[in-house]
């Protein structure tokens, strides 16, 4: 059995599944750079502390690395500084290392390790050229780039955005194998299919004073300014001026509450606001809206509210900015895109969804299903697989 190591920043809900089920087929040990707490999730934009109710640790063998930063983070270059990786990797007689990135300090010694050590080198991230840069910085970096992820053995692709940009930067298509972006599909399927036969969406739409025939566009996610939430509420206003009955759903926390909170009662726009909700308490949540809206800009390199809102049956209207716009969203099978930044045209996009829903709900869904099912865990560690097998 192959001998991986696996070097993430931290523990996250959405890693879990991949790596116990690799933990199945490989003989695993997953490095963590950063320890995150309750406190260090709330500064990192979700605007509360809270730990994870789904586990995170369970099924892998795993070890947390020194984190020697002097300003400990896992969003900048500095903030994950773990030189030990070096000995651990040497000590551990592996066969192969796969980074998540090359954005963290610690990823960089990672690769520079198991280069000097021979070990085969893989990459899983999700960066895309959709992510405003200057000219200048894209031709300082565009060499540099090109050096270093043809150092790289195997990519990992996420989606069709990511590979666009490995290609970009001269990864040969040889060295890219599909290990798609992806969310417990079955945890949330099951979970939103239970929240239905309970009864869950009128009970929460009888709690915001919706009623069953009302079009509810939920918004779910950090309220920070990449997400740009407030264009739910601007586009909001516009459809209900031009007659269509619908209304928002704010699912989490964040620096941008309180203006979004001031936005809607401005523009008479009915919003229900319900803070953040766990893994576990978000599928009955969505199967309480009509439709998934994800507003960001090019800094949303995926978007995986999408795959969770998709799992759960949900369509979505997703900003041609989210790197998942470009995999998930099929034109009225599973949702609509727009330009980002665009109100009246994300408006018009949901106007269209309520025609869509009033008569084709059921091949709205049954779309959706089909394509998630493409985005799954297995499909994930397929990829991983056969790209070990070839660096191997």
């Amino acid at each position: 059995m192959l001998r991986l190591a696996i070097v993430t920043s931290h523990p996250i809900q959405y890693q879990a599944p991949f790596f116990r089920a690799l933990a199945q087929s490989v003989d695993l040990e997953v490095f963590f750079c950063h320890q995150q707490t309750a406190a260090g999730q709330a500064a990192a934009g979700f605007g509360v502390e809270f730990e994870w109710d789904v586990p995170l640790l369970d099924g892998y063998q795993y070890s947390f690395l020194k984190n020697r930063s002097s300003v400990p983070d896992v969003s900048t270059f500095g903030g994950c500084d773990t030189p030990e990786i070096a000995d651990r990797l040497a000590a551990g007689r592996f066969d192969a290392c796969m980074v998540s990135g090359w954005y963290l300090k610690s990823y960089l010694q990672s690769i520079r390790a198991a280069r000097r050590l021979g070990i085969g080198l893989l990459c899983r991230g999700d960066s895309q050229l959709a992510t405003r840069r200057s000219r200048l910085w894209q031709g300082v970096k565009y060499w540099p780039y090109r050096w270093l992820l043809g150092a790289i053995d195997a990519h990992l692709y996420v989606g069709a955005a990511n590979r666009q940009y490995l290609q970009h930067y001269g990864v040969s298509s040889e060295s890219l194998f599909f290990a798609p972006h992806f969310v417990d599909n079955q945890f949330f399927s099951q979970r939103a299919d239970a929240a239905r036969v309970a009864g869950r969406r009128d009970v929460l739409r009888h709690e915001w004073g919706f009623t069953r025939d009302t079009t509810v566009f939920a918004f779910a996610g950090k309220l920070i300014g990449k997400k740009r939430p407030a264009d739910l509420i601007l586009a909001l206003a516009e459809s209900r001026a031009r007659g269509a009955d619908a209304v928002g759903l704010i699912i989490g926390s964040g620096a941008l509450e309180s203006h979004l909170r001031q936005l809607a009662v401005h523009l008479s726009v009915p919003v229900a606001f319900v803070g953040f909700r766990n893994q576990s308490e978000l599928p009955g949540y969505l199967v309480a809206a009509d439709a998934l809206v994800l507003p960001s800009d090019a800094g949303e390199t995926w978007g995986l509210v999408v795959n969770e809102a998709m799992a759960c049956g949900v369509p979505a209207i997703v900003s041609d900015a989210c790197g998942c716009s470009h995999d998930l969203i099929a034109e009225g099978e599973t949702g609509y895109r727009f330009p980002s930044g665009d109100v009246s045209a994300l408006a018009s996009q949901m106007s269209t969804m309520v025609g869509s829903l009033s008569g084709s709900r059921a091949r709205l869904q049954a779309s959706i299903a089909a394509t998630i099912a493409r985005y799954s865990c297995d499909a994930a560690v397929a990829g991983t697989m056969t790209a070990l097998s070839a660096v191997h």
